[in-house]
């Protein structure tokens, strides 16, 4: 007999007279221990032999049954209990009520008892539990009658559902039977419409918690959007409704097809696979696919690198085809409630129609089209065959008239993807209703989403089409491709609107200046649809676009204009961040490329775009400050020298904005602050962080060290900022400070007053999800770099004894790299450093230029996920320039040393 094979496992061996109860359940748990251990081990071999995920988990759960009927009766023969098919029933309830258990899954149990629990029943219970507790199993329980069941489910929902799902183990089965019958009887036949509404409910607060996009790049596989718990969910209201005990019943009662029953099998399949691997990984109920389980994930599951895409981001891809599957099948299933009566229909505005009066969702129609339900569907089951154009037509009628589409017209769009062929790719028509539902919808992410979702943007645009569900394996971008280009349109969008204008009032101010609207959306779509691809994706991306604007009908003219927005989409990003906006050099090469003052502005408000939409907290102030620097910079240089505002006005406005912050502050203590800080800092450092700035100083010391902390919950990040007389180790001291209080830097702001002192304010990532919690260890980190600026602690030792973080970059590898710049800047020598982040990473990098006797002009730290691009401006003692080449090949090997100590330099 094996663990998996049904057979009820037998503990009276384990019987002696006048055995004590609490030594014979030492003993049997100590046996459920290595029973658990055996059947773990052989379900995990032959799940790795044939990736068979359903199969895996029936086969824990029918052992976890065995175990628990073997225990059920040593319990009643240890205790005396005479009638043990007749005392209590033990019903297994939750996901283990479908007879389906993952390695680290809850053990959900009720103990039915027919009028109340006796001392027989209670014992019994408590040997049973503390058997299984003591085997290291996580077990949830209730005792109850069939009133008690009856009366909690007409009351709470997860009890109703609870008992939904409960199934038979052992002990007494009419019992079991009566519960059952009972519940259908008085609650199922009374509650149905109620118990569908509070379901999908349920299943909108879940994703509301766990993500409201399935192209989440870490998604929960059993409680995200297109997770197991989706299909959980269409599975209890069949149950519910129709009766259905198996996923076979849902076919039999016309609740999916036959085809839709094997993709519902297949998926299910699929995410058991994983969730099942995932916990032997783990040893435990882990249930979120992180970065650093992803790759041995994609090993056991048979993916290897491909077409430019490593193992862990083509198995990441058919996961997210998958979960897009489970959102097909919910759609489906809902229609089919609609159809019967069962679920409401959605409002007619909850998607687009607010964009749009009210008048205009009832005309203009196209013929082949009606309203049912509020919502447009087809006059009949030919039409899409009868003119393929309809496909796209459906979907700028929604935009246009701000009214959904039916779940009937989004299946039989998926049953008519055939029809997107070469000829409708070229039609004229067909390009120009898509290029409107882009570019003239009134939320054009919403329709870009919901023709995605069907299937029609990735056969409409093959190109499209190969970047679907792909992600991107980094802890930077947080959805897929697919799904962040979406978002960069809807920011598009949001932009143009005014929506942003209080976050981003430079852009909005834009935006209705713009000659090329057109192309800006359209290289919003595009700009990164060549990723995944050996070639670098934006020279890539450029030549796809070439390829197909013609096609879609753009003119010479705004094809160039994409073209080239797509080549150099990063490159104002990377400008802003990793180079000195103060160093003239600087915006003369930026500018080189830019050319024009149209494209200047596209690059700005694409930028913005593109940075929003990689996710929540990557946009924070600093950048739009760096932005609109470089934008202020450029414009003059782009125009002729002509501008609207000139650096010396800007900088005035900056002051005199600050000042009316200070209204009753003497003149002479105005001037004092004002004459305090470079140019330079007041054009790049936003107004609040000013004023917090100048409170800092203001409660300083003379020449001594103060810092202060700011927590930001949303970015997900910590300020800490320093005041300290400058010196040329400042930086590694600060830097090494943090990394001796665990603190993981992700950037830093750096400036020098006229004064000599230092204000430096470093970005750390955050590591408490409460505040007060962030506060105080935020208060630590600046307490030690105090105490290290003060010569108060031996460094050092202090980076030695810190404890060493388990840190999610491990899970990545980056190329270090090493490049020693003298064209960047007239004045100076750059050093731009690209490697694997890790806590401690600044300070080595620091120390490291200190001991190369190089003095640091700036510091841009930059961090993109698990990846550094750190770039200083530095010099040799004398202020000059580092032009020996041997010296460059010394400073190359010591930091080549820092990044990857066993790594030697090119």
């Amino acid at each position: 007999m094996t663990a998996m094979d049904g057979a009820t496992f037998h503990f009276e061996d384990l019987l002696r007279d006048d055995q004590d109860l609490l030594a014979l359940r030492n003993l049997a748990s100590t046996r459920v221990r290595g029973i658990l251990q055996d059947t773990r081990a052989a379900a995990e071999t032959r799940l790795m032999a044939d990736g068979k995920g359903t199969l895996c988990a029936e086969a824990l759960a029918t052992a976890e049954d065995s175990i628990i009927k073997g225990l059920y009766a040593l319990a009643c023969k240890a205790v005396g209990l005479k009638n043990a098919d007749q005392a209590l029933s033990v019903i297994a309830t939750g996901g283990y009520g479908r007879a389906t258990l993952a390695p680290g899954s809850d053990i959900d149990l009720l103990f039915l008892v027919p009028d109340g629990k006796t001392p027989e029943t209670d014992r019994v219970v408590e040997f049973l539990l503390y058997a299984l507790w003591d085997a290291r199993q996580k077990v949830g329980h209730a005792t109850r009658t069939i009133e008690d069941c009856i009366a909690l489910v007409k009351t709470d929902n997860t009890i109703m559902t609870s008992i939904l799902e409960a199934r038979y183990i052992c002990g007494n089965r009419p019992l079991f039977d009566d519960l059952i019958q009972r519940y259908r009887r008085g609650v199922v036949q009374k509650s149905a419409k109620q118990f569908v509404v509070d379901k999908l409910t349920e299943r909108d607060q879940r994703h509301a918690k766990y993500g409201e996009s399935r192209y989440s790049v870490e998604p929960d596989i059993k409680d995200g959007k297109g997770g197991l718990r989706d299909l959980n969910t269409l599975f209890w209201i069949a149950k519910f409704l129709f009766n259905a005990n198996s996923t076979e019943e849902l076919a039999d009662k016309n609740v999916f097809t036959r085809e839709e029953l094997r993709l519902f099998r297949k998926a299910e399949d699929f995410l058991w696979a994983v969730r099942c691997h995932l916990h032997f990984i783990t040893r435990r109920g882990e249930d979120k696919l992180t970065f650093d389980r992803q790759s041995e994930l994609a090993q056991r599951l048979g993916y290897k690198a491909h077409s430019g895409l490593k193992h862990a981001e083509r198995f990441m891809r058919h996961y997210f085809l998958v979960a897009k599957d489970v959102g097909n099948l919910t759609r489906i299933f809902c229609a089919s409630l609609e159809a019967q009566h069962l679920k409401d229909a959605p409002s007619l505005s909850r998607m687009i129609g607010k964009f749009l009066p009210r008048g205009k969702r009832t005309t203009g129609l196209p013929e082949d089209f009606k309203l049912e339900a509020g919502r447009i569907t087809l006059i009949d089951e030919t039409v899409f065959n009868k003119d393929p154009i309809n496909i796209i037509r459906i979907f700028k009628a929604s935009g246009a008239l701000g009214i959904e589409i039916h779940p009937d017209a989004l299946n039989g769009i998926r049953l008519n993807l055939r029809q997107i062929d070469d000829h409708l790719r070229n039609n004229k028509s067909a390009n120009a209703l898509f290029l409107d539902c882009l570019t003239e919808s009134g939320d054009p992410e919403t329709i870009l989403r919901a023709m995605n979702e069907a299937g029609v943007l990735g056969r409409f645009l093959p190109e499209f089409g190969k970047i679907v569900a792909m992600m991107q394996f980094n802890m930077y971008h947080h959805y897929t491709v697919d799904e962040h280009l979406i978002r960069t349109v809807g920011v598009l969008r949001s932009l143009e609107t005014g929506t942003l204008t209080g976050e981003h009032p430079l852009s909005a101010k834009l935006f209705p200046t713009l000659t090329s609207r057109r192309a800006l959306f359209i290289a919003g779509l595009f700009h990164d649809i060549a990723k995944g691809r050996d070639e670098d994706h934006s020279i890539a991306g450029e030549r796809i676009a070439r390829d197909v604007c013609p096609r879609l009908g753009l003119s010479a003219a705004d094809t160039e204009t994409v073209a080239w927005l797509i080549r150099w989409h990063l490159l104002m990003s990377e400008t802003a961040q990793m180079r000195d906006l103060n160093d003239f050099k600087t915006i003369l090469d930026f500018t080189a490329i830019v050319q024009s003052p149209e494209r200047l502005k596209l690059l700005l408000i694409l930028t913005v775009a593109d940075i929003r939409a990689v996710g929540p907290g990557v946009w924070n102030g600093w950048k739009g400050q760096l932005l609109r620097t470089l934008y202020a910079e450029a414009e003059p240089l782009l125009t002729g020298g002509h501008t609207s505002v000139t650096r010396r006005e800007r900088i005035a406005e900056a002051h005199a904005l600050f000042l009316s912050k200070h209204p009753a502050m003497p003149e002479v203590e105005q001037q004092i602050i004002l004459r305090r800080h470079y140019d330079a800092y007041w054009l790049t450092v936003p107004l609040e962080q000013q004023l917090r700035h100048e409170a800092l100083i203001a409660r300083a010391a003379a020449r001594d060290v103060t810092t202060d902390v700011k927590s930001d919950a949303f970015a997900a990040v910590t300020e800490v900022t320093v005041y300290a007389p400058d010196h040329p180790r400042l930086l590694a001291t600060i830097t090494g400070a943090c990394a001796a209080a665990n603190a993981n830097i992700i950037g830093a702001q750096i400036f020098t007053t006229t004064d000599g002192m230092a204000l430096d304010t470093i970005l750390i990532q955050r590591e408490f999800g409460d505040e007060a919690d962030e506060k105080r260890r935020a208060l630590r980190v600046a307490d030690t770099i105090t105490k290290a600026l003060r010569g108060q602690m031996r460094l050092k030792d202090a980076m030695a004894q810190a404890r060493k973080p388990e840190y999610r970059a491990s899970a990545f590898s980056v190329e270090p790299r090493v490049i020693i710049d003298n064209t960047s800047s007239n004045k100076h020598t750059v050093v731009e450093i690209n490697g694997l982040d890790r806590v401690g990473l600044l300070h080595n990098l620091t120390d490291a230029l200190f001991q190369l006797n190089l003095n640091i002009v700036s510091a841009h730290i930059t961090t993109f996920g698990e990846k550094v691009i750190d770039v200083f401006y530095v010099t040799d003692l004398t202020g000059a320039k580092i032009e020996n080449e041997a010296r460059h090949r010394r400073i190359e090997q010591a930091l080549m040393q820092v990044l990857a100590p066993t790594a030697k330099a090119a």
